[in-house]
């Protein structure tokens, strides 16, 4: 607790100096919890140095709890957007003055942007993201999916797959109201969903051994598995369901895709 507050006064404090050099300088940023491995960070870091974007950073706010949140909105002057990760997308929405059709309907937040009034507005690319990644893989939208998870990602999925029409089940190892849980799955209706999307956190870096634990050996090559983690770049979801002829896609894409989503939404 102490650390991660150690963490964020440190960041207030990189930012305050940053924001002395010019006038005209901008700093991006990330919201969330445990986020040194941030692929936004470095995405975007590199995005203004390849494409010789002038006076930006982006840093990382890495925040105990959201209710620290209230402190970046008092940073002057403030942030010129950010991004809101893991595990903070869906409780940061009290905490912002508006926020659009998608990200209410999705209940999640991954992009803050402020309006000319000085207004905090959520958005979500996820989905976006999301959309453009699963329809570069496969041929056909799929009629039937499973999400395993229901975290603040699984939400943009789940928008996504309502709008190619397909069937979506949640899987949870803890399974609420129209959920299931993971030993419900017997071969028939495993097997009858054409798509298998992971959101969960398991098998993320450095935790790389660890898989939803799906019945494995019900996997056929019909099946496209996508995983929504990018490190490792195959997780062992992944690497498993190779190994059973299933075609297979990372988070990679997903996140360059919404990460531009989000800086579209910050220069609008």
């Amino acid at each position: 607790m102490l650390f991660l507050l150690y963490c964020l006064e440190l960041e207030f404090y990189i930012y305050s100096i940053d924001m002395t050099r010019k006038e005209n300088d901008k700093v991006y940023g990330l919201i969330g919890k445990n986020i040194d491995y941030s692929f936004s960070r470095r995405y975007f870091s590199e995005k203004f140095e390849r494409e010789k974007i002038a006076n930006c950073s982006y840093i990382n706010f890495e925040l105990s709890s959201i209710e620290e949140f209230p402190s970046i909105l008092g940073i002057t002057p403030r942030p010129s957007g950010l991004n809101v990760t893991i595990p903070y997308k869906k409780s940061i929405l009290p905490y912002l003055d508006f926020i659009s059709d998608e990200a209410q309907a999705i209940e999640a937040v991954n992009t803050v942007v402020w309006d000319k009034h000085g207004n905090t507005i959520g958005h979500n690319t996820d989905h976006s993201g999301f959309k453009k990644a699963l329809l570069e893989q496969v041929e056909k939208p799929p009629k039937k999916a499973f999400i395993l998870g229901t975290g603040g990602a699984s939400g943009a999925v789940r928008y996504v797959l309502k709008q190619l029409e397909c069937e979506v089940i949640f899987v949870s190892r803890t399974p609420q109201k129209e959920e299931i849980h993971y030993k419900d799955l017997t071969q028939k209706l495993f097997q009858s969903a054409d798509l298998i999307v992971n959101t969960t956190p398991l098998g993320t870096f450095p935790d790389i051994k660890n898989a939803p634990p799906l019945p494995y050996d019900f996997i056929e090559p019909h099946q496209l598995l996508f995983d929504l983690i990018y490190n490792p770049t195959e997780t062992t979801f992944l690497r498993i369901g190779k190994e059973n002829g299933a075609k297979t896609c990372n988070g990679y894409d997903m996140l360059v895709y919404q990460a531009e989503n989000s800086w579209a939404l910050w220069n609008q």
